[in-house]
């Protein structure tokens, strides 16, 4: 068989050299933790307090028998569900490789559940991202209306970097820290609270602090990252 399979021949027991074996589960549970982690987040930004995205849409999948408006994203839970199960799996083979002498008295019959399961479930899984991935809806009003929940407060940090060359770092920050306590007290936007600050005022027209306090002024690397990952998709 290892001539077959190009591989070397070896004059030496391997029996319990389960090292292989391992590395092979442990690359399926690093794919099931890249997997869980995009299903995770899909979950999150599905649910109606974000409703920034959702799963292709398919009739009555993810729905319930008990409330008709239901539409779970199915696909990204079983994502989730298989990186569990293959991060599990990976201990199991680990578990293997700590063998008595040169034929093992049971360890490794542990791979004969972790080997055939993990790889049936890390097929599942990139299915299911497949599918998930293929027809996500985005909706990006939803994001822009989700950077304004916090009237502001989100753009904190870059009105502080702008006031520190003026002010200090220090005092800077101190000085926005207190205003987003008031804006938080008060219920008031973070533009509204430092325009009644006569320091801060004397240092930016109420047109520059406009546009601090506007997130879609902030984006720094985020065009370019996004150009990379559609650059590498074309690959």
């Amino acid at each position: 068989m290892n001539r077959l399979l190009g591989r070397r021949v070896t004059n030496f027991i391997v029996h319990v050299a389960r090292d292989g074996v391992a590395e092979i589960i442990n690359f399926l549970a690093l794919l099931g933790g890249s997997l869980g982690k995009v299903g995770l987040d899909i979950v999150l930004m599905c649910a109606n307090e974000v409703g920034e995205v959702s799963e292709p849409y398919v009739s009555h999948r993810g729905g319930s028998s008990t409330m008709p408006q239901k539409r779970n994203p199915v696909s990204s839970e079983l994502m989730l569900v298989c990186s569990k199960i293959l991060r599990f799996n990976a201990g199991l083979v680990l578990e293997g490789m700590v063998a008595d002498f040169e034929c093992a008295t049971g360890p490794w019959h542990l791979e004969w559940i972790a080997v055939p399961e993990s790889f049936v479930v890390a097929a599942g899984g990139l299915a299911q991202a497949r599918f998930a991935l293929s027809g996500l809806s985005v909706y990006t009003q939803k994001m822009k209306e989700n950077l304004q929940t916090t009237h502001g407060l989100i753009m904190a940090e870059a009105v502080m970097m702008e006031l520190a060359p003026h002010l200090g770092r220090q005092n800077a920050h101190d000085m926005v820290y207190n205003a987003c306590n008031d804006c938080i007290e008060t219920n008031s936007g973070l533009y509204n609270c430092l325009r009644l600050n006569e320091t801060v005022m004397s240092k930016l027209s109420e047109d520059q602090l406009k546009v601090l306090c506007d997130p879609s002024n902030y984006l720094g690397a985020c065009t370019p990252m996004v150009e990379d990952v559609l650059a590498w998709k074309k690959i």
